[in-house]
């Protein structure tokens, strides 16, 4: 079965539903959820979107946090980009309808996260942020005639012809194929927890993007830059839930196991220092010294309890689902995977080094977040972003305004889509959890050149023996242990730690061969 469009989105998180509003000007738009539209990883961001609206605040502001945080490699323009765009389309999502937390006077509630110097951090219904971006860009989308979704719809492939991509190859759970042919595919795909074993990433974070354009001989960049969450659940009966950054702004402390609040031993801005130093210090604190423990504690026990549940309701309802009380109890939590600063190269306007292709979200790299995301500044990069991409696409197409015009007033057909369940085979499973344990074990927090030879060798071997990507679940694996090579290729030649990348045996940063983005393409690295 073969259709098409003039423009296909592989992902329906806030880069693509956001792209996918822009580009409805232009054209039909195809807009494709691996599952159900409310699961991806926008849904699960709890903290906010930071953005400089507070009166005392200022883009330049912004823009010295999030370079002071990239540890020596944001590419500063595409940062500029990031925080001086980033108001007006946080304004265009209160003009669509989005409800933001507020103060007693009415007036927009801003919280502080990690190395912000501002409170400006914006969030909606406590802490469920993404959630609520979520819905105001999906209605918003939805009340727009040329955009067709596609739920449970399976991107396994880019299409290509003539060195362009021409659109993507859709996989059902039956093994039936579809051929969507599109001027332009953008890929807003999401991140790449699910290619280690502890995340707090949903299922379908398995770094589908960058593997599909790595295949289609896109580059990639910055992919050994996977940023660790310091504060993740840590029970053993329990998911590896995130708990909001926004709860160390709100004065939330983390303790060891022997009680003693470290974190001023490490940094200045103690408990809200950068996101890489805080997780470093857990990590030291859990596996350093005599006293090794599984986990260290976020205590909030010293804050007002009535306050915190209205806060932080959904983390409230959780713990407690597990037989925690945070407003009695601490929290024994622990990094993981989290967020991945690399992924498809792009230009600052989300086009890949592949022509058609284009990319967004945490499922592109244009250098805005450097070695190390500044707090909450993802979803902004989603909504700025993901619009610029979209401007691109049009403009890039041969035709001009005057065919862009001409299919605007379009309908996008709806395409069919399968909601079987997902097969999961003993084959591929078995390869996919040895992978999932090997990035933890030898790629993760602490890597050094030993482990990461021995987990490309075996990822190597993995990937000779997979099965044909015949079901969504051998598809993903094969992108989960493809991905899982290029980031471990990329950190084992980056002989240095900077930011979310620590080298045991090279622990300290080297800007003399090292101040550079790492690129990627087939199973070479070379750093510009």
């Amino acid at each position: 079965m073969e259709t098409s469009y003039d423009f296909v989105v592989v992902g329906a998180g806030i880069a693509g539903l956001r792209a996918a509003i822009e580009m409805s000007r232009h054209g039909s738009v195809l807009c494709l959820a691996k599952r159900e539209l409310a699961e991806s990883n926008t849904q699960y961001a709890q903290g906010g979107i930071a953005v400089a609206l507070g009166a005392d605040d200022s883009p330049e502001l912004h823009l010295r946090d999030t370079v002071a945080a990239g540890a020596g490699l944001v590419h500063e323009e595409a940062a500029s980009i990031l925080v001086h765009e980033g108001p007006a389309r946080v304004r265009e999502l209160l003009e669509w309808g989005i409800s933001f937390d507020r103060d007693a006077h009415g007036k927009l509630a801003f919280t502080r996260e990690g190395a912000h110097s501002r409170n400006r951090v914006l969030h909606a219904n406590g802490d469920s942020t993404g959630r609520e971006i979520a819905r105001t860009l999906y209605e918003r989308a939805r009340s727009l005639h040329n955009i067709a979704f596609a739920q449970f719809g399976f991107t396994r492939d880019l299409l290509l012809r003539e060195g362009r991509v021409r659109g993507i190859e859709m996989l059902h759970e039956d093994g039936s194929v579809i051929s969507v042919a599109a001027r332009a595919v953008l890929l807003a795909t999401g991140g790449a927890g699910i290619v280690f074993a502890n995340t707090t990433n949903p299922d379908v974070a398995t770094c589908d993007g960058p593997a599909m354009a790595a295949r289609a001989g896109a580059e990639l960049s910055d992919m050994e830059f996977v940023q660790f969450h310091p504060t993740a659940l840590f029970l053993p009966e329990a998911p590896r839930f995130l708990l909001s950054e926004a709860m160390r702004g709100e004065g939330a402390y983390l303790r060891n196991a022997a009680g003693e609040r470290f974190m001023p031993r490490y940094h200045e801005l103690a408990e809200l220092a950068p996101r890489d130093v805080v997780a470093q210090a857990i990590h030291r604190e859990i596996h350093g010294g005599a006293r090794t423990s599984g986990a260290v504690y976020l205590d909030v026990t010293h804050l007002d309890g009535e306050a915190l549940k209205l806060r932080f309701p959904r983390i409230y309802r959780t713990c407690l689902q597990f037989g925690l009380d945070i407003t009695r109890q601490p929290i024994p939590v622990r990094p993981a995977a989290h967020y991945a600063m690399g992924g498809v190269r792009t230009d600052l306007e989300g086009r890949s080094t592949l022509p058609g292709l284009y990319a967004a979200g945490e499922a592109a790299c244009n250098g805005a977040h450097g070695a190390n995301r500044l707090a909450s500044n993802s979803l902004l990069e989603g909504l700025v972003f993901g619009a610029r991409a979209a401007v691109a696409m049009a403009g890039d197409l041969s035709g001009g305004a005057d065919q862009a015009s001409r299919e605007a007033g379009q309908h996008a057909e709806a395409l069919p889509t399968s909601t079987a369940p997902v097969v999961v085979d003993e084959a591929s499973d078995s390869l996919r959890r040895e992978a999932q344990q090997l990035m933890d074990s030898q790629v993760g927090m602490v890597r050094d050149e030993a482990g990461l030879s021995e987990a490309i060798a075996r990822l190597e071997q993995l990937h000779a023996v997979l099965p044909a990507a015949s079901s969504r679940h051998r598809a993903e694996t094969r992108n989960l242990i493809e991905s899982g090579l290029a980031i471990a290729r990329a950190a084992l030649a980056r002989r240095e730690s900077r930011g979310a990348h620590f080298r045991g045996d090279f622990p300290q940063p080297d800007d003399q061969y090292f101040r550079k983005h790492s690129i990627t393409r087939a199973d070479t690295v070379r750093f510009e």
